[in-house]
């Protein structure tokens, strides 16, 4: 995926490993037919998900650091490129579901191979790989988390609702929800960005100033309670609170719920997760929702949206490892127990832009390809979610995606001037 600010650290060989156990165990309840679907553009079948991270480790690691590689397959690389342009021509992205060949077994055998490979050479390979084994730990990371939001979009296109995990599962007390409180940020000049020795992808530097006026952050996220007070009070029905664009795509879509939300027989809200359909949790964070959608709800709470510097600046005096985050294979969901926490649950829209940093550029080469170039259309998400794995996330952490999308564990912190 992209590059970044790599420093190799003592444990590294132990947490390579320790990744790549989690995704095949992530994937482990899939059949070959759940592995190989696509349900839309947006999303990558599970197999290629497996596969690409592999092929990200053969090329720029075994490939380019172990003289006399040979490849596990020469068309793996058509396969499994995702968007490097330097590494030459690649399967349609939209057609993925479409590569019935190889069988995920294959695709585990491949994976195998690999982690062989880079094993036995392991005590060879010079810094260089071993910083790329360090970006591609935090690549597969991603991965993880899209893997299981992908999983969850295909079998929410299945009418009889399979769970991915569907043995019982402990069901939280719902708590009460407190009203809503301020918390009020640091202002005028302040400095955003990662600076330090740890790992973070290059579009997350170089620190810099900004210049913050007063404001405050709520001391939680949304909840589903408070978005059916949006819906009943006919927030997808009145134009005056949404952004125009926005606004066209509520009504060419017919969006009047968040995704994965649908009603019973008795007018009772349910959705649909990992472990399958249940009652909505009013207590517990909004989700998959868009940047659409999280924006008019601010306007029409009388908030707005968070600024990523406004959000960074306190999430500095957070854990980055607190919160309701991935660990071991689970059916994810927002917990309402963890909505005050400011890591995890759900990525948080910002009202940002995804554009270069002051001082920004690009890394040489193919790895370089990923965080760059897609500066352009995009806004900024932040905090991690309950699919992000643990360990993964930073203050300085820029997740993007375009306005629209919602299919990730995607919810809101509202924001105002003070």
């Amino acid at each position: 995926m992209g590059a970044g600010r790599i420093a190799v650290t003592p444990d590294l060989k132990s947490r390579f490993f320790a990744t790549r156990k989690l995704t095949t165990d992530l994937a482990a309840p899939l059949s070959d037919a759940d592995a190989t679907v696509q349900s839309m553009p947006d999303a990558s079948p599970a197999k290629w998900h497996l596969a690409h991270v592999t092929w990200f480790l053969e090329s720029f690691i075994l490939r380019d650091h172990v003289a006399g590689y040979r490849a596990f397959d020469d068309s793996f690389a058509y396969l499994f490129n995702s968007y490097y342009e330097a590494e030459g021509a690649r399967h349609s992205r939209a057609a993925r579901g479409l590569i019935t060949r190889p069988t995920l077994a294959q695709v585990l055998d491949y994976r195998a191979h690999v982690e062989a490979a880079v094993d036995a050479q392991w005590n060879n390979f010079p810094d260089a790989a071993l910083q790329l084994i360090e970006l591609g730990i935090h690549h597969e990371q991603q991965h993880q988390e899209l893997l299981l939001t992908d999983i969850l979009h295909l079998f929410a296109q299945n009418p009889t609702f399979p769970a991915l995990w569907p043995e019982p599962v402990l069901r939280e007390a719902t708590p009460d929800v407190a009203p809503l409180e301020w918390i009020e940020g640091p202002s005028g000049i302040q400095s955003i960005g990662y600076s330090g020795k740890g790992f973070a992808f290059d579009c997350e530097g170089p620190r810099h100033k900004v210049l913050l006026q007063p404001f405050a952050l709520a001391d939680r996220t949304v909840t589903n309670g408070e978005w059916m007070q949006f819906m009943n009070e006919c927030g997808y029905s009145e134009p005056r609170h949404w952004l125009s664009d926005g606004w066209a795509w509520v009504q060419r879509e017919g969006i009047a719920a968040p995704l994965y939300w649908e009603q019973d027989n008795e007018g009772r809200w349910l959705t649909f997760g990992l472990d399958g359909l249940r009652a909505v949790d009013p207590a517990a964070p909004i989700t998959h929702v868009s940047l659409y959608e999280a924006d008019a709800y601010a306007s029409w709470a009388g908030a707005r949206l968070p600024t990523e510097a406004e959000w960074e600046v306190v999430a500095e005096m957070h854990d980055p490892d607190g919160g309701n985050q991935l660990d071991a294979p689970c059916a994810v969901r927002p917990s309402a127990s963890q909505a005050r926490a400011l890591f995890g649950n759900v990525w948080q829209w910002t009202g940002s832009a995804y554009r270069p940093y002051p001082g920004f550029r690009a890394a040489e080469g193919a790895v370089g390809e990923y965080n760059g170039k897609f500066m352009s259309g995009q806004f900024v998400l932040r905090g991690g979610s309950c699919a992000t794995p643990r360990g993964h996330c930073r203050a300085s952490y820029r997740n993007f995606f375009y306005p629209h999308q919602r299919w990730q564990f995607t919810g809101l912190r509202l924001a105002k001037d003070v």
